[in-house]
C-alpha cells in the first residue's frame, strides 16, 4: 500500500464519501486509489467549479467537502473558490498534486510554489516532504475540520510522496486550546442586562436547537448575519432579521439600545457590526477574529452550556419599529425583484443558491429562511460563477431539489458545469435572470462615478438553446405572466429557466 492508497482509506474511515475534482498527471496516484474505492468522485469540468462544489457540499450539509486537483494548472484554478471558502470560514479539504520534490524551487514544467500561494487563502496549508508527514497532516486536517471548523485546509502532495510505500500512520488526539478566562466577566454583564441581544453567525448553526430553547425560554431577541439566516426561524417574532448593512429598523434599534450584545460564531466585520459596542461579548472558535472587551475563544456549544440566562421582556419595545425595507417593484412586470419574489414563493422550503450581483441583494432581502442552510451564497468574497457549482455540491450532499438564482453574467462564468449536472442527473433548477448587462457595475458607474455605462452590456447567447445542447430541458419566460405560468407546474431538474428582466438598481443600505 502506498501513501495515495492510505489517504483514500483514511477518507473512507472518516466517513468522507464524496470528492469533487478533475484528474491530471501529478495527482494520478490518488486517482488510481480512488478508482477502486467506495468514495464517489464527481468529475467537474473546471477546477474552480470542483472547489465551489465542495464548498456548497459543506455549507448545505455540515459535512466535509473535498476537492482534488492536479498540479499548477489545476491547483491554481481553485484559488478563487478557496479564497471564497476562506473568507466565509467554510471548512473543506483540498488535496493538490505536485511535481516530485526534487523540482521544488525550479523552473520545471508545471512547477510553482503552490504551498506559498495557498497558505494565504486557507486556514492551514501543508507541504509534507514524505509519506509519514503526509499521514500526520491529513489526520490533523480532518480532526481540525471536524472539531475546529474555521476554514479550508490545503495539503500539497508531491507525486513521489504519493507513491511512497515506507511510511508511518498516526492516531492523533488533539485538544482545542480554548480561552474562557473572560466568561465570568461575561456572566456578570449578562446578569445585569435588562435588554440583551444575540447576534448569530454561521458558527452557531450546529447549536440551533439549543439556541432556540434559550431564546424562547427567556424571551431574548436575536439578529443574524446572512449565513446564519434560519437558525431561529425568520417567521419567529424574536428574530429581528439581518444585522449590519442590511439591518432593518427593528434590528438597528435593538443593536443601538441593547445593554448586552452576545455575538455567537460570527465575525464582527464592517458589514456585520459597523460600530463595535462597549457591551459586546464575542464568542468564536477562531481567536484571530475576536474583538471587544469580552473575547471568548471557544465553541458556541461550550459557552452556552456555561452561561446562565434570565428572563427579559423588551421585544414589544423593539417591535414598535417598522421592520420593512419598503421594497418597490415586487409586482412590476419584468422587474428582477418581482421574478425572484415568485420563485421564492414557489420554493419556500428548498435550498436556494445565489451567485454574485444585483439578484443576490434581492434574494437575500426576500428569502425567509425557516431553518439553517436554506440560503447559500458567498458573502465576503462574492465571486461570479459560484451558484451553479455550489448547487451541484448541495444537490449531491442532500439529495434535495436545489434552486439556483443566477444573473446572465455570472451564469456564464461556470456554464460548463451543465455537463456535470446532466451527467449526474441532478435535481437542480437554474433560473437565469437575463438583463443583458453587469447590472450592479452599471449602477456603480452611474451613481458613484458619474459615468455613462461602460463595458457592462452583454450580448448573450440563447440560454435555452445552450442548455438544450447539454441535454437539459429549458424554458424561456419573456414576462412575469410567462414565469407565473411556468411556476404553476411541478418542476423537476435538471432544468434551466431563462427569465427576461429589465435593468434595475438595487436598494442601497441607508
Amino acid at each position: 500500500m502506498n501513501v495515495a492508497d492510505k489517504i483514500v482509506k483514511i477518507l473512507e474511515e472518516e466517513g468522507i464519501d464524496t470528492v469533487f475534482g478533475v484528474p491530471g498527471e501529478q495527482i494520478m496516484p490518488l486517482y488510481k486509489a480512488l478508482s477502486s474505492s467506495s468514495v464517489n468522485h464527481v468529475l467537474t469540468r473546471h477546477e474552480q467549479a470542483a472547489a465551489h462544489a465542495a464548498d456548497g457540499f459543506t455549507r448545505s450539509s455540515g459535512k466535509i467537502g473535498v476537492c482534488v486537483t492536479t498540479a499548477s494548472p489545476g491547483a491554481l484554478n481553485t484559488t478563487m473558490a478557496l479564497a471564497t471558502a476562506f473568507k466565509d470560514n467554510v471548512p473543506m479539504l483540498i488535496l493538490t498534486g505536485d511535481n516530485e520534490l526534487q523540482y521544488r524551487g525550479t523552473d520545471h514544467f508545471q512547477t510553482t510554489p503552490q504551498f506559498e500561494i495557498f497558505k494565504h487563502i486557507t486556514q492551514a496549508s501543508y507541504n509534507p516532504l514524505n509519506g509519514t508527514e503526509a499521514m500526520y497532516v491529513l489526520r490533523a486536517a480532518i480532526y481540525e475540520l471536524k472539531t475546529i471548523p474555521k476554514g479550508p485546509i490545503h495539503i500539497n502532495l508531491a507525486k513521489d510522496v504519493l507513491l511512497e510505500e515506507d511510511f508511518n500512520d498516526f492516531d492523533l488526539c488533539y485538544l482545542c486550546e480554548d480561552d474562557l478566562s473572560k466568561i465570568s466577566d461575561a456572566q456578570e454583564l449578562i446578569d445585569s442586562a435588562e435588554k440583551p441581544l444575540l447576534i448569530l453567525g454561521a458558527g452557531a448553526i450546529t447549536q440551533s436547537e439549543r439556541i432556540n430553547e434559550i431564546v424562547h425560554k427567556h424571551g431574548i431577541p436575536v439578529t443574524t448575519t446572512f449565513h446564519a439566516k434560519g437558525i431561529v426561524s425568520e417567521d419567529d417574532e424574536l428574530n429581528l432579521g439581518l444585522c449590519g448593512i442590511r439591518a432593518n429598523a427593528q434590528s438597528k434599534y435593538a443593536i443601538e439600545n441593547a445593554d448586552c450584545i452576545i455575538g455567537l460564531g460570527m465575525k464582527a466585520s464592517e458589514r456585520t457590526l459597523p460600530k463595535l459596542p462597549d457591551n459586546f461579548i464575542h464568542v468564536n472558535l477562531n481567536k484571530d477574529v475576536l474583538v471587544g472587551d469580552y473575547p471568548i475563544h471557544g465553541k458556541v456549544e461550550d459557552f452556552i452550556s456555561e452561561i446562565n440566562f434570565h428572563d427579559v421582556d423588551w421585544i414589544a419595545e423593539i417591535l414598535e419599529h417598522d421592520d420593512s425595507y419598503h421594497l418597490k417593484g415586487l409586482d412590476d412586470d419584468l422587474k428582477p425583484q418581482a421574478a425572484i419574489k415568485r420563485i421564492l414563493e414557489k420554493f419556500p422550503d428548498n435550498i436556494i443558491v445565489s451567485d454574485a450581483g444585483s439578484h443576490t441583494t434581492w434574494t437575500t432581502l426576500l428569502k425567509k429562511s425557516l431553518k439553517p442552510r436554506q440560503l447559500l451564497f458567498s458573502g465576503a468574497m462574492a465571486p461570479m460563477g459560484y451558484g451553479v457549482p455550489a448547487a451541484i455540491g448541495a444537490s449531491i450532499a442532500t439529495s434535495e431539489k436545489i434552486i439556483v438564482i443566477n444573473g446572465d453574467g455570472d451564469f456564464q462564468m461556470n456554464l460548463q458545469e451543465l455537463a456535470t449536472i446532466r451527467e449526474n442527473d441532478l435535481d437542480i433548477i437554474i433560473f437565469i435572470l437575463n438583463n443583458s448587462e453587469f447590472g450592479i457595475i452599471r449602477q456603480w458607474e452611474e451613481d458613484f462615478y458619474g459615468m455613462d455605462p461602460y463595458q457592462v452590456a452583454l450580448k448573450n447567447p440563447s440560454f435555452t438553446k445552450l442548455a438544450s445542447s447539454y441535454g437539459i430541458d429549458a424554458i424561456r419566460a419573456d414576462n412575469l405572466e410567462d414565469l407565473e405560468l411556468i411556476l404553476e407546474n411541478d418542476l423537476e431538474g435538471p432544468l434551466v429557466v431563462e427569465v427576461i428582466v429589465e435593468s434595475e438598481n438595487i436598494p442601497l443600505p441607508e
